[in-house]
């Protein structure tokens, strides 16, 4: 979700539909939720990790996350509230449920917005400077729905977005149900013009059928995407425009949404159907061996 949602310059980038022409397509043979280790599976050590284990109906711990509660649209166009009730947020049966719903509602700040939804963080709580970061999800449906795990620079407050920089491990907007986005935003590189890829399930699959692994591998100067183990994108400095610098330097946080409406996703119609769920199995964070953050 570009620029810790504080992107204006967002609206230029999703307007334009051709600027993801460029981005690789993966139609990989095979059933698509039948995750396949790669090469990182047997050289990591867990540092981090949250399994969703709480009592139904419980919050997530708070220890491991802030729940945000904010209607301002994030600089994206996005009509939601971002709310702290169970019934649009709490865990369940060892997963994480992210409930967007069509309802009117007024938040802590005084807006009023015509749906809710959920957004929480590790900011404050845990960061990661290079390593592997997985989660295990089945992503909702529905026009005008955008669900997304990503991961923002921990000195967004002080410098602003882009040049915190932000990883977008994953992002999917519901008029693509079967195509996941992968992208990198950075000072020159954000907004319209980030570093980015996508991959595409085959056989018209769609990612709301069914649970898929989400992951990237991060190190000093390279950053690998990965869906169900395939290895669909690799972005690193060599990828910079000219004179463009790599930000992906220091500690990052992760957050985890389901956003409703916005300039790249449009907005709800009469075809979307909610309450619309992200259930999250797990998100796992892993130290690299060393031969593979250098």
């Amino acid at each position: 979700m570009v620029g810790g949602k504080n992107r204006l310059a967002a609206l230029a980038c999703f307007i334009v539909p051709a600027l993801f022409c460029m981005a690789a397509v993966c139609q990989h043979p095979g059933t698509p939720n039948n995750h396949k280790p790669d090469a990182a599976s047997a050289h990591r050590t867990l540092l981090w990790n949250d399994e969703f284990d709480g009592s139904s109906g419980s919050m997530p711990d708070p220890k491991k996350w802030l729940i945000v509660q904010n209607g301002s649209g994030f600089g994206n166009g996005e009509l939601e509230t971002y709310t702290e009730r169970s019934t649009n947020l709490h865990e369940q049966n060892g997963h994480l449920v992210i409930t967007a719903r069509k309802e009117t509602f007024t938040g802590k700040d005084g807006l009023a917005r015509d749906y809710t939804s959920a957004r929480i963080e590790t900011q404050g709580r845990f960061e990661l400077k290079y390593g592997r970061v997985e989660a295990r999800i089945k992503l909702p449906k529905g026009k005008g729905i955008w669900p997304a795990i990503w991961l923002l620079g921990n000195d967004f407050k002080e410098v602003g977005w882009p040049l915190c920089g932000e990883i977008d491990m994953m992002e999917n907007v519901g008029i693509e149900p079967s195509t996941v986005h992968g992208s990198l935003h950075g000072p020159g590189y954000s907004g319209g013009n980030p570093l980015t890829g996508t991959f595409t399930l085959p056989g018209q699959a769609r990612f709301s059928d069914d649970y898929h692994l989400f992951a990237i591998d991060w190190s000093p100067r390279e950053i690998r995407f990965y869906v169900d183990g395939h290895l669909y994108e690799t972005q690193s400095a060599d990828s910079l425009p000219p004179g463009k610098r790599w930000v992906f330097d220091h500690p990052f946080y992760i957050v985890l949404n389901v956003a409703v409406g916005g300039f790249w996703p449009g907005n709800p119609d009469a075809t979307t159907h909610f309450p619309a769920r992200m259930l999250v199995d797990y998100v796992r964070v892993y130290k690299l061996d060393e031969q593979l953050t250098h």
